[in-house]
C-alpha cells in the first residue's frame, strides 16, 4: 500500500523563519556621516510678540518740526504678522455683513399650482409648473437664505492685530500738536485743507486722524474731505489703519498707544470697556422701551369719560 507524502513548503512560515526570531542576525546599516537633525520644537505660546519703537516727527499747527515722539507697539514677528492682521480684518469686515439676503424657492414662489399644459400629445417638454427654477419668474436653486456670518476672534489675538498694523504704518506716521483751538470759532473746510498742505499731506491721499476727543469744529470742517477719517480710541479700528495712506496722531494719542499697546500693558481696560459697554446696551434698551411706550400712547379710561358724558 503506497503512503502518501506531503511536500516540504518553500513559503515563508512565521515560526520558519528566521527574522522572527529574538536574535536575528541583521546586517548593520553604516553609520551617516553627519548627526541627524531635528526642527525646532514650536513654543508653547500661541502668540509670540515683539516690540518694536518708532520715532516720530512732531510738527506744529503751522508745520514747523518742534520734536519727536517715540511710539513704541507690541508687534508679531515677521514670519506671523500677515496671518495675524489678516485674520482680524477678515472677521470685521464679516461681522459687519447683516446677512438679510433672502430669495425664494419655487415652494415659496406665489402661484405655479396648476399644470401649464398636458404631459402628452403636445411635441413640447413635459412641465408641471411655471415656478420651475428653469423659467424666469420661477424660483430660485440654493439661493441664499437669511444666515448669521458672525465669527469670534480671541481679544488678544485682535489687540496685537491692530498694535502690529500701527507699528508697520509707523513709517507714513507724524504727530501734530492739539490742533482743536484752532477752529473754535466758524468751522471752514478750507481752513482744513491748508492745514493738511503745511503738514505735508495730499487732500487726494487717504488720510486718518487719531485724536482722543474731537471737537464738533473740526468735525464739520473735515467731513466734506472724501479722503479724511477722524477717528478716536473707541472707533479704531484696523481697516481704517490699513486702508489710509497717511495716519496723523496727537501727543495724547500717542501716550494712549503706548499705554494701551505697549510692552506694558496689563489688560486692566478690557473689564472697564465690558462694563461701558453693558451699560450702553442697558441704556438703548431703556430708550427702545420708552419709544414703544410713546406710540402707544396713553390708556384711556371708557368708564369716566361715559360718565361725563351722561
Amino acid at each position: 500500500m503506497s503512503t502518501l507524502t506531503t511536500p516540504t513548503s518553500t513559503s515563508l512560515s512565521f515560526f520558519s523563519s528566521s527574522i522572527f526570531f529574538t536574535n536575528p542576525k541583521i546586517p548593520k546599516l553604516p553609520s551617516p556621516s553627519k548627526p541627524l537633525t531635528f526642527p525646532p520644537k514650536p513654543s508653547s505660546h500661541s502668540l509670540s510678540v515683539a516690540c518694536k519703537a518708532a520715532t516720530l516727527p512732531l510738527l506744529s499747527f503751522s508745520g514747523d518740526k518742534i520734536g519727536e515722539a517715540q511710539l513704541d507697539l507690541r508687534a508679531a514677528p515677521s514670519d506671523t504678522a500677515r496671518a495675524v492682521v489678516h485674520r482680524a480684518i477678515i472677521t470685521d469686515l464679516q461681522n459687519k455683513r447683516r446677512g438679510t439676503a433672502s430669495t425664494l424657492t419655487r415652494a415659496e414662489v406665489r402661484g405655479g399650482g396648476r399644470k401649464p399644459y398636458p404631459q402628452k400629445k403636445t411635441g413640447r417638454a413635459r412641465r408641471g409648473s411655471n415656478r420651475t427654477p428653469l423659467r424666469p419668474g420661477g424660483g430660485v436653486i440654493f439661493g441664499p437664505k437669511p444666515r448669521d456670518w458672525s465669527i469670534k476672534i480671541n481679544r488678544k489675538e485682535k489687540r496685537l492685530a491692530i498694535s502690529t498694523a500701527m507699528a508697520s504704518a509707523a513709517v507714513n506716521t507724524f504727530v501734530v500738536e492739539d490742533f482743536a483751538e484752532e477752529f473754535q470759532g466758524k468751522p471752514r473746510t478750507k481752513e482744513f485743507i491748508a492745514a493738511m498742505k503745511r503738514w505735508g499731506l495730499d487732500p487726494t491721499e487717504k488720510a486718518m486722524f487719531l485724536m482722543m476727543e474731537v471737537p464738533e469744529n473740526v468735525v464739520l470742517s473735515s467731513r466734506n474731505i472724501g479722503t479724511v477719517k477722524i477717528l478716536t480710541p473707541r472707533t479704531l479700528n484696523l481697516f481704517d489703519i490699513l486702508n489710509a495712506d497717511k495716519v496723523v496722531l496727537t501727543p495724547a494719542t500717542v501716550d494712549y498707544l503706548n499705554q494701551r499697546y505697549g510692552v506694558n500693558y496689563q489688560g486692566d481696560d478690557d473689564d472697564e470697556e465690558e462694563e461701558e459697554e453693558e451699560e450702553e446696551e442697558v441704556e438703548y434698551e431703556d430708550e427702545g422701551v420708552a419709544e414703544e411706550g410713546e406710540e402707544e400712547g396713553p390708556e384711556t379710561n371708557t368708564e369716566d369719560s361715559s360718565d361725563v358724558v351722561n
